[in-house]
C-alpha cells in the first residue's frame, strides 16, 4: 500500500468516522455526560484567566481555519485580497489566536495538577484532551510565528486546503499531501487523532457551540452555613 494512501486518505477517514459516529452514540445514549461539568466552585481565580483565552483562542483559531482551509485561495484573489495581505494578516491573527489557546490550556492543566480538588476530579481524558490541543496548538504556533517568517511563508490553501476538501467529495487528492512540510504533516495528523478523542472527551461539548459561556457571568453559589432542615428546629 502507498503510504500516502495510508496517511492521507485512510487515516483521515477513520478518525473522522469516529469522530461522526462516536459523537451520535454519546448524544444517543449518553446524553447527561454531553455537557462539560463547572469546577468553578473548586477553584475561580485560575480559571477565570485560563478558560477565556482558551475558549476565545479556540474560537479564533476555528474560524482562521476555516477561512484557510475550507475556503478556496480563488475566493480571496476575486475579492482583490493578495497572497501577502492574506499571510500578512494570517501570521499574525493567527499566531494570537494560537498563542491564546496555548497559554490558556497551559494555565488550565496547571490548575488541573496543583489545586487539589480539581485534580481529585479530573480524569485521563480531561488531561489528554488538555494536553493534546497544546501539542496541536503549539505546533500551529510554530508553524505560524516561526516557520512561516523564518523559513518559508508556506502556501497551504494549494496544498492542504484543496486535499482537504476533497475528502468531503470521496476524492482525496492524497498526492498534495506528499510535499507538504513535515511539520505541516505533523499538525494535521495530530489535529486529526484530536478529531478521534471528542467523543471520548469534554470537547464533545464543542458542537454545542457554547458561545455564551464566553461573555456569561460567573456562576453564584449560597452558602449552606446556617441552614436548617424543616423539623430540626
Amino acid at each position: 500500500m502507498d503510504e500516502g494512501v495510508f496517511w492521507w486518505v485512510i487515516v483521515p477517514y477513520i478518525t473522522l468516522a469516529i469522530m461522526i459516529f462516536g459523537s451520535l452514540y454519546r448524544f444517543a445514549f449518553r446524553q447527561l455526560s454531553w455537557v462539560a461539568p463547572s469546577t468553578e466552585i473548586f477553584e475561580k481565580r485560575w480559571l477565570r484567566l485560563g478558560s477565556p483565552l482558551f475558549h476565545y483562542g479556540l474560537l479564533f483559531a476555528f474560524i482562521g481555519h476555516v477561512m484557510g482551509i475550507l475556503i478556496p485561495i480563488e475566493f480571496y484573489h476575486a475579492l482583490g485580497i493578495s497572497d501577502h495581505m492574506y499571510h500578512f494578516l494570517a501570521i499574525w491573527g493567527g499566531g494570537l489566536a494560537g498563542l491564546m489557546v496555548v497559554v490558556g490550556a497551559v494555565i488550565l492543566l496547571i490548575r488541573k495538577i496543583v489545586i487539589d480538588p480539581v485534580r481529585v476530579h479530573a480524569t485521563f481524558a480531561d488531561y489528554f484532551s488538555v494536553i493534546s490541543l497544546i501539542i496541536v496548538a503549539g505546533l500551529g504556533v510554530y508553524m505560524t510565528l516561526i516557520y512561516n517568517t523564518t523559513v518559508i511563508e508556506y502556501e497551504y490553501r494549494t496544498t492542504i486546503g484543496p486535499w482537504f476538501r476533497s475528502l468531503f467529495t470521496f476524492q482525496p487528492e492524497y498526492k498534495l499531501m506528499l510535499t507538504v512540510p513535515p511539520i505541516f504533516q505533523i499538525h494535521v495528523i495530530t489535529a486529526l487523532l484530536l478529531f478521534a478523542a471528542i467523543p471520548f472527551t469534554k470537547l464533545v461539548h464543542f458542537y454545542s457551540l457554547p458561545l455564551g459561556y464566553l461573555h456569561r457571568a460567573p456562576q453564584q453559589y449560597r452558602s449552606r452555613a446556617g441552614f436548617r432542615r424543616k423539623g430540626l428546629e
